[in-house]
This record gives C-alpha cells, structure tokens and sequence, in this order.
C-alpha cells in the first residue's frame, strides 16, 4: 500500500486541483498569521468545498484558541486538526471530546531527546507528524525547507503512525521513504517556487518522483 501523501499549505484552486488530480490523500490549510501560507478560514472552507470528499482536509494550528478553532472547525469543517505548536495531552483530549475530530500533532526532532517528548502523547494523538526543528531565527515551526536526520526514527515503536515531513521534495523523497518506510509524508516548501507559492511544474515533479519512489519498492 502507497503511502498517504499530504500537500501542506494550500492557497489557491489551481494548487489544489493539481495536488489532488495526482493523487493528495490530504491537503493542509494553515492557520497560523506569522506563516506566509496563512489564509483565513472563510477562505480556506470556500477551496476545501471544490475537493471535498476526494481527500482529507486538515486544519494546520499552532497553539491556537479554542475560540480561533471554533472558527476554523465551523468555516472549513475539517477532517483532521493538526496541532503544530506546545499543546500538551491534556489539550488534545479536550479538543478530541469538544470537536470529535482525529488529531495529528507535530514533533520538531533534531535529536533522540526531542522523540521522546512523543511519549506521553501515545495513544492520545493519532497520528504523529515529524519535522525538523526550525533553523536559528525562524519564526516558523514548519515550513522551513529543512530536513532531519531520517536516522532517528530506526528507534521508533512500529506502531506508531506518523507522516514524515521537512524539507522533502523531489529529489530526496525516495531516500526518505527507503530510509524511514514512512506510512505518510508531508511535503510544503519543496513545492513552492517562493515561501507560500505552490509552483504546478513542482508539484508534478514531486508527484513525478513519488511514485517512481513507490513503484520501485513495489
């Protein structure tokens, strides 16, 4: 079984048309305003709508309020949240019992220190997401066009479920998948032209060099 793959940061119909044409079984909308792939929830539900049903839309936060993420679960009535911030276990079963919705939360990983900060959140979160911590004087928490090194994930439980994320784009996307068996990548900046502008050409190239990724290990 192919992996899921998830197009992250979505802006325009055009990006997304393409994104889900080949093959996007999740597309994120991010809802964070220091992010240049920020876009207000009446927007987002408005582009959601056109490719609902063909994929799962996942709703991108970074220690949001709860009354920001009312607006968010009201405007674009997402399949996942994905919590990319500090949010503790606590936090995500309150917004599991308040919106009944699956939760993905994001790890930044530089090392096996940072891993471990996944345990208390095991069989809380249901899915993981793995990026790499931001460079020095980022303000962002993904999105940076960084990787990590796959390495630290040999240690990893097999059961737990995670997308793999940071930095992938077509040139290293077999390599991460022949290194971790990811069950899920994430892919943003690798295929933007410019940080927050998704460039078509990217996105079939990286669709491109995915599934010859696949089909070899096939």
């Amino acid at each position: 079984m192919k992996p899921d793959i998830k197009i992250c940061g979505l802006k325009t119909p055009e990006a997304i048309a393409r994104a889900v044409d080949r093959g996007a079984s999740h597309i994120g909308f991010i809802f964070f305003e220091k992010s240049p792939r920020n876009i207000e929830p009446d927007i987002a539900g408005a582009l959601a709508d056109a490719v609902r049903g063909r994929t799962k839309i996942v709703a991108v936060t970074v220690d949001a309020s709860t009354d920001y993420l009312d607006e968010i679960v009201d405007q674009l009535r997402p399949d996942i949240l994905q919590l990319h911030g500090s949010e503790r276990p606590e936090r995500l079963l309150s917004l599991k019992a308040l919106y009944g919705l699956p939760i993905m939360k994001a790890f930044a990983l530089r090392d096996q220190d940072d891993l471990r900060k996944i345990e208390p959140y095991i069989g809380i979160a249901d899915r993981f997401l793995f990026d790499a911590k931001p460079p020095q004087g980022s303000d962002l928490p993904g999105g940076n066009g960084v990787s990590f090194d796959w390495r630290l994930l040999r240690e990893l439980d097999a059961g737990v479920d995670y997308m793999l994320s940071g930095g992938l784009n077509r040139d290293n996307i077999a390599a991460a998948l022949a290194e971790t068996g990811a069950k899920g990548i994430d892919a943003s900046s690798g295929v933007e032209s410019s940080p927050g502008v998704k460039d078509l050409d990217m996105i079939d190239a990286f669709f491109d060099a995915f599934e010859q990724a696949t089909s070899a290990k096939a």
